[in-house]
């Protein structure tokens, strides 16, 4: 399908600040696409469409000059900037209509989610700036996730099943120790070539537990 126009645009969250860039094809200039970003589009079910802000930066010719545009404007410095949405670098291809975008998410997404995987795994190692950045975000939207929560009866169970296997033998923390006691006070010692000080013996004082 030939299409008419070529833009580079603009969506800005009008409730704090944050931005996307993309680029889209279309016949109708007024066909309401706001973006196909995943932060983006989690970014509008949040706010709704009513508070966001979309602007066309520059026209384009043909499909190839605006992607090509889109490769120096979209770049590692402007991904960096914490009020930009974008988490892909531009050029990448985009999202030409609804209809594409419904069969991209449908055909590609495992392999998406797999690349910005590895991505992030790859900045995690690399980057410390990124590191602590996602660090402090996970400990301030999780840290209380579990605050009232309880685990059933069946996943106990399931968890001491599987610790029971893991914590076998050597594998046990507690592997080649044993406790000690001399009536007032109970320690753990290892095993291996274990002499006992004057007045100690084996075992634990029930009294002190």
């Amino acid at each position: 399908m030939k299409w008419k126009y070529h833009y580079l645009y603009k969506t800005t969250n009008l409730v704090n600040g944050t931005y996307y860039i993309g680029m889209h094809s279309t016949n109708d200039l007024n066909d309401g696409y706001m973006g196909s970003g995943q932060h983006l589009r989690r970014s509008i079910r949040k706010h709704g469409r009513q508070n966001f802000r979309v602007e066309i930066l520059e026209h384009f010719d043909d499909r190839k000059s605006l992607s090509d545009r889109e490769r120096e404007v979209v770049n590692q410095t402007l991904i960096d900037d914490p009020m930009c949405m974008n988490h892909e670098f531009g050029g990448m291809g985009g999202i030409k209509s609804r209809e594409h975008a419904n069969k991209f998410h449908a055909a590609g997404g495992r392999a998406v989610r797999q690349m910005l995987g590895r991505r992030h795994n790859e900045r995690m190692k690399n980057d410390p700036e990124y590191s602590a950045r996602c660090h402090t975000a996970m400990s301030i939207n999780h840290s209380d996730w579990w605050m009232g929560k309880h685990h059933t009866d069946e996943s106990k169970r399931k968890i001491g099943r599987t610790n029971s296997i893991k914590q076998r033998g050597e594998k046990n923390s507690q592997f080649g120790t044993c406790w000690i006691t001399d009536g007032t006070m109970n320690k753990k010692v290892k095993r291996d070539g274990l002499e006992l000080p004057p007045g100690w013996r084996v075992g634990r004082s029930l009294k002190y537990l």
